[in-house]
């Protein structure tokens, strides 16, 4: 298990003030996963050496961190015995109809075993416990670690918090020095060097951008003339293409697009969340062979993911570059938010032809499937979600990675639901104006933090984009943005081209989902794909919000 270094302050750097909130949250952190790496079970490793003088043998004893038990191992383990029992089950079935006591001997069993599979997984499941907990104070840790850096950069270099894109390229620069020197098994007083490293790093960019105003003041009037010439150029291209992306968020419109982590990582832990996803495909195509009741029924959304979103997560998730080994216990985490399956059991009184008796067991088995994409506001902050928004808008500069996803070509449209709005509704040239522009995206897919064409939309993103190209300039806002910028206006006085707005679609506070109304109970809206939505069902109005007015 990665240990992050315990790092080392001076008496002047734990007094100054500046410096006194992050330490103590370095501290704290450091004290938490000293404690979670404590509780981590051991294993006795004997050490014999031999004295190549007298011959004689020292043994001595260490103790190593015991590798968690793996799900695969569980898995290959528990599987021959299954299939016996699923036999011997089916066997027992074929002659227990005309016995009564021998079938309530049999489901007995049969509910003993099952309780005995559960009691496994449990076991497991308290067995990863201090493994994920660890993992988990490590990794608090590291953000601890590199924000106490970045503080201490800041302290000795006042004059580099004054400009946005300054203090993001620091603190990049302090994570990538961070994470070289721990890989190279570097002192915590060696990675504690990172912060000057990074200050030579800045200041000569400072001198070069001195050098760079002192040349424009002496050519200004060329340098205006390659000013125009390049916005003809630019404004020529943008003509060509749509394939800019506008984010906004915690990382100041200026971010790294490209996935950090190596290809193999990547491919790495798409495999291994495929292969869990692969175990419980197999688990529920074979269920009735290896279970026995009389009747069943499934209820089962799809199992499948998008490999963009998984790895998009986990480097927002990771702030950064990782490693498939760093990355086990959060793929097991999202695999476990993302699919539920719940097995119920219930058993009725039933009676032969004669008037007995006897019991009749029905199985219901359900699948819920909380898409990928959802995951992200349940699990990340601030600076997370909009991390994973700019690898999700770019897809990390890697279109060639997962060529089977659906993102590359997001515009690829899928099945939706059509509608004709009446023709009394178009003699509104604003909202003519604005439903042709919605209607161009019929059927293209849900994207977590789209925002335009070239990479699809989400709810917000697409709302934007359409006010932007039919007749308003607001920018990228999202629901609850786009919610504060209109006059709130009651369902019987809504018309066509006026937004609604929902809350609790998921969970976040505020506004959480926005649409634009077409009229007739009916709205134009992103959701999965872009399609036209009846208002009336129980769930958009249980979650309605608001009708709200664009100035």
């Amino acid at each position: 298990m990665r240990r992050e270094p315990r790092l080392q302050f001076t008496k002047e750097e734990r007094e100054n003030p500046a410096l006194e909130k992050p330490i103590r949250k370095v501290d704290r952190a450091a004290d938490r996963a000293d404690e979670a790496q404590v509780k981590v079970p051991k294993r006795k490793v004997k050490q014999r050496t031999v004295d190549p003088e007298t011959g004689a043998v020292t043994v001595r004893l260490q103790f190593e961190d015991k590798k968690p038990p793996s799900k695969l191992q569980h898995a290959l383990r528990d599987a021959p015995a299954d299939t016996v029992l699923g036999a011997v089950h089916r066997e027992v079935r074929q002659s227990e109809a005309d016995n009564v006591g021998v079938e309530s001997a049999h489901k007995t069993e049969e509910a003993a075993e099952s309780a005995g599979r559960l009691v496994r997984a449990g076991y497991r499941s308290q067995k990863l416990r201090p493994y994920r907990k660890a993992a988990a104070a490590e990794r608090k840790l590291e953000k601890a670690n590199v924000n106490a850096l970045y503080q201490k950069s800041l302290e000795e270099n006042p004059g580099l918090s004054s400009n946005p894109l300054s203090r993001w390229q620091q603190k990049q620069a302090i994570k990538r020095q961070y994470a070289a020197a721990r890989r190279a098994g570097q002192t915590a007083a060696t990675v504690g060097q990172t912060t000057a490293h990074t200050a030579q790093s800045t200041k000569k960019a400072a001198k070069k951008s001195r050098q760079a105003a002192d040349f424009a003041r002496r050519h200004k009037k060329g340098l205006l003339i390659a000013a125009g010439l390049f916005l003809v150029v630019a404004f020529f291209l943008n003509c060509m293409s749509s394939c800019s992306v506008l984010v906004q968020g915690g990382m100041s419109g200026i971010a790294s697009t490209t996935y950090p982590s190596t290809d193999e990582a990547m491919l790495g832990a798409e495999a291994a969340y495929a292969g869990m996803e692969a175990e419980l495909q197999d688990y529920l195509d074979t269920y009735e062979s290896t279970h026995s009741y009389d009747e069943y029924h499934f209820d089962l959304d799809e199992i499948g993911h998008d490999p963009y979103v998984l790895i998009s997560i986990l480097t927002a998730y990771h702030q950064g570059e990782w490693t498939l080994d760093e990355v086990q216990g959060a793929l097991d985490m999202l695999f476990e938010k993302q699919y539920i399956l719940t097995e119920r059991v219930v058993v009725e009184t039933r009676y032969d032809s004669e008037g007995d008796p006897y019991s009749w067991y029905i199985c219901y088995v359900t699948l819920e499937n909380t898409d990928l994409s959802h995951l992200p506001v349940y699990i990340m902050g601030e600076d997370q979600l909009s991390m994973y928004a700019v690898y999700m808008a770019t897809l990390g500069n890697r279109p060639d990675l997962f060529p089977q996803s659906q993102y590359p070509n997001a515009s690829q449209k899928e099945d939706y639901l059509d509608y004709d709005v009446p023709p009394e509704a178009l003699e509104d040239e604003q909202f003519a104006a604005m439903l042709e522009e919605a209607e161009k995206y019929l059927g293209y897919p849900y994207v977590w933090g789209g925002s335009s064409p070239s990479t699809s939309f989400d709810c917000s993103g697409y709302v934007s984009w359409v006010l932007n190209h039919s007749g308003w300039d607001v920018g990228r806002l999202g629901a609850q943005g786009l919610c504060n910028i209109c006059t709130p206006v009651t369902a019987a006085n809504a018309k066509p081209g006026d937004l609604v707005f929902f809350k609790g679609t998921y969970d976040t506070p505020g506004v959480s989902h926005c649409g634009i109304y077409v009229g007739n109970g009916m709205m134009i809206h992103c959701g999965s794909p872009i399609s036209y939505a009846n208002l009336n069902t129980s769930y958009w109005q249980e979650h309605l919000y608001c009708y709200g007015r664009l100035p």
